[in-house]
């Protein structure tokens, strides 16, 4: 059953086609747009996770990524955010924000009391990428952090008895103690699937269960056997 699913931003340019986030947003970072395009793709997000609850039930969620660029950003402090959703009638649990580990590691006041706030307006957090930078587990504690995401990377080779499978159970055994949940990235084959159900992970993502699709070809899905 489909529960969850998460914003992806491309760029179908005129001239070069189609363009992958990691060529186009560290450009955006770089020259200050980037808290525009965030602030697009929120307002899109919620208009779409707001159609899709009422076929799916309000337990329904969209992730949308969160540039730490635009934590750092003095005049972004996520009020448009929450206004917007009053707006639509939408609560904050209708939506999740991924950051990334580095972005815990960071001391700036101005960083945790943002991520508190979206935390105060129901909005729940996702740590992406887990395991692949510098990971504290006090940080984990300090921000009621409510998904971690297994990076891809320990999913690819998954298999009985590796060390791969082993690092998974670990992180998820690890992250229920501490009330989180467990996403597993890039699922493509049914013996990752199986390996991660006996792990007692909480959801997979990947091309098991479908590629990247736009919002129509989404629907489609949904209705779909």
């Amino acid at each position: 059953m489909v529960r969850k699913a998460e914003a992806l931003i491309r760029w179908q340019h005129p001239d070069h086609g189609l363009i992958p986030p990691s060529l186009f947003i560290p450009i955006a970072e770089e020259t200050d747009m980037i808290g525009e395009i965030g602030d697009w793709v929120f307002r899109e997000a919620a208009r779409q996770v707001n159609q899709w609850r009422r076929k799916l039930g309000s337990a329904f969620q969209i992730s949308i990524n969160k540039s730490p660029t635009q934590f750092y950003d003095e005049q972004s402090d996520h009020g448009e955010w929450f206004r917007f959703l009053q707006e639509l009638g939408l609560p904050g649990s209708s939506i999740v924000v991924e950051i990334t580990e580095r972005l815990l590691l960071d001391t700036d006041a101005a960083v945790t009391d943002k991520l508190l706030a979206l935390r105060r307006a129901g909005i729940q957090v996702s740590l992406d990428d887990f395991g692949t930078s510098y990971s504290s587990l006090a940080y984990l504690q300090k921000f009621d952090i409510d998904y971690i995401k297994i990076d891809q990377t320990f999913v690819r080779q998954l298999a009985p008895n590796s060390n791969d499978l082993a690092l998974c159970e670990a992180i998820i055994a690890m992250s229920h103690k501490l009330g989180i949940k467990v996403v597993a990235e890039g699922v493509e084959t049914p013996e990752q699937k199986e390996l991660l159900l006996a792990a007692n992970c909480d959801y997979g993502q990947g091309f098991l269960f479908s590629k990247p699709l736009r919002a129509e070809d989404f629907d489609a899905l949904l209705r779909s056997p």
